[in-house]
């Protein structure tokens, strides 16, 4: 992938994440019961959360100090 690939990837990623994020608080304040839910919610947010920082960690150039 070439970096504006890399970039629009990233950018679907962490909306998703975002989105994850909304629907967890709003279960969570909702009283939702299903719990087995909101863990799924919460390890798909953990997955993109790892995803989007594979794809930075190749954005951005290691510095050596």
């Amino acid at each position: 992938m070439n970096e504006a690939e890399l970039k629009k990837q990233l950018e679907l990623l962490r909306t998703e994440h975002s989105d994850l994020d909304a629907a967890i608080t709003a279960l969570t304040e909702a009283g939702a019961k299903d719990q087995l839910q909101i863990a799924r919610l919460k390890k798909r947010k953990l997955r993109l959360k790892d995803q989007i920082a594979v794809i930075e960690d190749n954005l951005l150039p290691d510095i050596i100090a």
